[in-house]
């Protein structure tokens, strides 16, 4: 049947496995989930045909075995009154209506076959669906808390990459202080040395010469004045 062949990886299909292929399943799992609910309801009609399939033909069968059965009993009441030739049509309406029975047995079997199925398809798509409901909202709320873990991510990333800037920062100050202080040390090389003799003889020489009053006084004593 061509709508076993449709969903005949609905058995086999494996709910989580789905999930983890979603690229977003934030948004994926909802449109899944109306796929599924359209399957679902094809599936049902599906199936409720081949059921009512299933029991037309099991009924077709209990209608010929007892067709079978009244015949071999007609088939014995003509023999129990004589009536040989009788009991032998009877017998030729049995075997005609056995024969019958034996394409409406196989046709019951294959019906029987495909109602399993279908309803083992529509059982398990029924199942992964109250499964897909009932872990849908966990699921948005994993998502939600690794998009926020990821922002965060970014953010430490942001926070190390200033860190790293921040010292290649303090660096080059270092780097300027030392070349300020190398350029103060030569600043310092470079002017003339201290002529400390030259130092001393100013400060005695000053204590050497005399003030103008006291010069003065020592005039006016010399002239008697």
């Amino acid at each position: 049947m061509a709508i076993l062949e449709r969903f005949s990886d609905i058995i086999s299909a494996n709910i989580n496995a789905l999930i983890d292929k979603m690229e977003d399943p934030g948004k994926m799992i909802d449109q899944y989930l109306r796929d599924m609910m359209d399957d679902l309801a094809e599936v049902k009609g599906s199936t409720a045909g081949v059921m009512a399939e299933e029991t037309r033909t099991k009924r077709l069968v209990d209608e010929n075995q007892a067709e079978v059965i009244k015949y071999t009993d007609y088939a014995k009441k003509a023999l129990a009154a004589g009536n040989e030739n009788d009991a032998r049509i009877f017998l030729t309406k049995k075997q005609e209506l056995e024969n019958v029975g034996a394409g409406l047995a196989t046709s019951y079997a294959s019906a029987h076959e495909n109602a399993v199925k279908m309803r083992q398809m529509h059982d398990k798509l029924a199942s992964d669906i109250e499964t897909l409901k009932s872990r849908r909202e966990m699921i948005k709320g994993k998502i939600s808390v690794a998009k926020t873990q990821a922002t965060l991510n970014k953010t430490t990333d942001s926070i190390t990459k200033t860190k790293g800037a921040m010292g290649s920062f303090e660096r080059m100050e270092e780097k300027a202080n030392k070349m300020l202080d190398e350029a103060n040390a030569m600043s310092e090389l470079n002017m003339a040395p201290i002529d400390e003799a030259k130092a001393l003889e100013e400060k005695y020489a000053s204590q050497g010469s005399a003030s103008v009053e006291e010069e003065l006084s020592k005039l006016k004593k010399d002239m008697g004045l």
